[in-house]
């Protein structure tokens, strides 16, 4: 027999001293999402301020030259010796593939990408950069993500940057678990009750569940409200959290409906047009609670809130008189509109839930000072909450219904409201706004005397659009697929209405082969319409006119000189 038949194994050499490092990523949890190719993938957006918030917030770094140096590729070389990235799964032979992507300067250039195979056992791999082809096109880091054989696997993930010599690391912050069942925590979720508003059609709400007949839960707002950051996304968003809460405690065997319109990047300039399509689904849903979630979207509003109130009298305004709550999430900077938008709420005394509210002021304490989450718990992102935040908003509403459920407030007495007899306390010149596309063209072609619709060459279809996971579904829906596109050609689109109001609403896009239109309404240019300025494929909507008085309007779309060749896409219009 060979001597060597009987040894054990060979000593391991001693391991490689790990620089020091701070986290971008610690515990986040990810999700073999499907995609429309048919891959599985999780996104985490590293652009816009992304990245530093991340080292901010997750890797406790504070050391300006450092901040500086993330936002840069330059920088990024400069500092970062190499990407650690660890995946956590039950399933730990399991692999994943793991890139990070470079943004470019100008769309189209080409950029670097960083990639590695992991296998998601917890073992941190390290990819060093000095090995890396780097491609003269980048700008900063743009986006990571996790690529999945298969779908609905779930994991956490790590991902540490380890430093070259010279820089030195911030101390990592450890984390309590969050209790729940303390009344620090309950105390935190009582702060998140604004304003309780008149009740009366929450009671008839819960009336309604208690009594064993149908209840429909709506929600309409932003990325929030779609579910960004919750893992999977369909499942642990607010809305879902807060509706099988709803479910569970209030519901006495009727059937509880839970619709979710969440669009991602989107104001109320949007949600007031896709109202009836994505809440009411064009007549066939009356929903009975109606939550309103725009409050860290409507920053680049241009009316600067009078769209927030249309919406708002919109859904007050239906005949079933359903139950409407204004929701005021947070970003991580501790900011969002409640201060103009919750007038719109005392105007029509509302129900308001404030996350900044509660989570805010406790967020600079520490456990022992009362602290019941940190920032890094509480945000997936600079924008976005994690399961844990999801959770923490869906326990807020569900406050407000535990409060008008318990009855300690004194009864409206029938108090309806009546908005013939309030004023607007912004404004609500688009409260009777309604989308025209493709498919509505028939139907409104009548009311809005539509007698001219030439679509030149802007006559083809765009399926490559901005998709959402609607109510409860994990599969993507298409936003304004009735849409007209302009692959090639200079015939421009004209349309001859006859309206107050007017709005375009066009698709954004990072992708150098679209390009700028410009928007003519009565022969004068109102508007490039460049699709390049928000840099992701998004819908945006913009006003085109904003009168009192409804007269005939035509309206010209064409390419701008030297785009003919581009892509653009109309993809609706809101009229009235």
């Amino acid at each position: 027999m060979a001597e060597t038949a009987n040894r054990g194994p060979v000593a391991p050499k001693d391991p490689t001293k790990k620089r020091p490092f701070f986290y971008i990523l610690k515990d986040k949890e990810i999700f073999g999402a499907p995609q429309p190719d048919g891959s599985f993938a999780h996104f985490l957006y590293m652009d816009m301020g992304r990245l530093t918030d991340a080292a901010k917030l997750t890797g406790n770094v504070t050391d300006e030259e450092m901040i500086e140096n993330l936002t840069t590729r330059a920088g990024l070389q400069k500092m970062v010796h190499s990407i650690g990235v660890s995946v956590s799964c039950e399933k730990a032979a399991e692999k994943t593939r793991f890139v990070a992507e470079m943004y470019p300067n100008t769309p189209g250039e080409e950029v670097t990408v960083i990639e590695a195979e992991l296998t998601m056992d917890g073992m941190d791999t390290v990819i060093e950069l000095d090995g890396i082809d780097w491609k003269d096109g980048d700008k900063e880091l743009g986006q990571m993500r996790f690529l999945f054989d298969k779908e609905g696997l779930c994991a956490t993930t790590d991902v540490r940057f380890y430093l070259n010599d010279g820089f030195e690391a911030p101390e990592q912050p450890e984390e309590v678990a969050v209790d729940f069942a303390s009344e620090g925590y309950k105390k935190m979720i009582g702060n998140s009750l604004m304003q309780t508003g008149n009740t009366e059609r929450l009671r008839k709400v819960l009336d309604k569940a208690a009594s064993g007949e149908d209840v429909t839960l709506s929600f309409i707002g932003g990325s929030i409200t779609q579910g960004a950051g919750a893992i999977p996304i369909n499942e642990k968003c607010y809305a879902r959290v807060f509706y099988e809460d709803f479910v569970k405690r209030y519901m006495k065997g009727g059937e509880c409906t839970f619709v979710k319109a969440g669009v991602g990047g989107t104001p109320s300039e949007l949600g007031m047009i896709r109202f009836e399509r994505d809440v009411l689904r064009d007549g066939k849903c009356e929903p009975d609670l109606i939550v309103i979630e725009f409050a860290v979207n409507d920053e680049g509003d241009e009316t600067q809130g009078v769209c927030y109130e249309s919406l708002v009298r919109k859904a007050l305004s239906l005949p079933w008189k359903p139950a409407v709550v204004l929701l005021f999430a947070v970003f991580s900077n501790d900011w969002n509109l409640q201060d103009r938008l919750s007038p719109v709420g005392k105007n029509y005394d509302l129900p308001m839930v404030s996350v900044l509210d509660a989570v805010s002021p406790q967020f600079p304490l520490m456990p022992k000072d009362g602290r019941v989450i940190s920032k890094n718990q509480y945000f997936y992102d600079v924008y976005h909450p994690s399961n844990l935040g999801h959770q923490i908003m869906a326990d807020c509403l569900s406050n407000l219904m535990d409060v008008v459920s318990a009855g300690a407030l004194p009864t409206d007495q029938g108090k309806e409201i009546s908005l013939a007899e309030i004023e607007p306390a912004i404004g609500a010149d688009f409260e009777q706004v309604e989308l025209l596309d493709k498919k509505e063209m028939d139907a409104l072609k009548e009311k809005y005397d539509i007698a001219e619709v030439a679509c030149g060459s802007f006559d083809q279809k765009d399926e490559d659009l901005q998709a959402v996971e609607m109510d409860k579904d994990i599969e993507m829906t298409p936003e304004f697929p009735h849409n007209w596109c302009h692959k090639g050609g200079s015939e421009p689109f004209k349309m001859t209405l006859t309206c107050k109001r007017l709005l375009l609403i066009f698709k954004d896009s990072a992708a150098a082969s679209h390009g700028t239109a410009e928007v003519y309404v009565d022969g004068r240019k109102v508007l490039d319409a460049d699709p390049h300025v928000n840099g992701w494929t998004h819908c945006n909507a913009v006003i085109l006119v904003n009168e009192i008085e409804s007269r005939k309007r035509e309206v010209l779309i064409k390419m701008k000189n030297g785009d003919e060749d581009k892509k653009f896409t109309i993809l609706g219009f809101g009229v009235c």
